[in-house]
Formats: structure tokens, C-alpha cells, sequence
């Protein structure tokens, strides 16, 4: 049982969104280019997501990578990898 079944039309939306309020906001903080900066945001918290995996052999920490996991990271970035790992310790 999946517990975040979501259709890929309703993924894609989501990631579309954000990709588009992230460079709506690089373009209200005056960057250059908003939308090469919006999509490398995404990029590097997906990135951190992966890089915790990948380390995950040597720490002992990993996170599963799952819709939900890769959501957080594309939307929150590293902060988002990081609550993820804080709540991993927790529960």
C-alpha cells in the first residue's frame, strides 16, 4: 500500500508550480536570469536528497526516496533535506 499515491499529472503540476513562484521570486529580487536560478534551487535540493543516499553507507543515514521525499527536497532545497533528516532521527 502506497500511503502518496498522486497521478503524475498532479506531480507535474506541483513541481511546475513551484518552479514558477521560485522564479517569480528571483525576478521580484532583481536576478538576472529567474529562471536558470529557480531551476537550479530545484536541482540542488533534489541533489542533497541523493547526496544523503549516497553517503548513507559511511553515516548509516539515509532517507528513503520516495513522491513525497523528492517533493520536499525539490520544493524546500536543503532546509527541506534537513527537517527530513531531523524528522528521520525522531520518529
Amino acid at each position: 500500500m502506497e500511503l502518496f499515491k498522486m497521478p503524475w499529472w498532479g506531480i507535474c503540476l506541483i513541481i511546475f508550480s513551484t518552479f514558477l513562484i521560485f522564479a517569480v521570486l528571483h525576478y521580484i529580487g532583481k536576478s538576472k536570469h529567474p529562471f536558470k536560478r529557480s531551476a537550479l534551487s530545484m536541482a540542488i535540493g533534489t541533489l542533497t536528497l541523493f547526496a544523503v543516499n549516497l553517503t548513507g553507507t559511511f553515516t548509516g543515514v539515509t532517507l528513503p526516496i520516495s513522491t513525497l521525499s523528492l517533493l520536499v527536497s525539490a520544493i524546500g532545497g536543503i532546509p527541506g533535506v534537513t527537517l527530513m533528516l531531523g524528522l528521520n532521527l525522531f520518529f
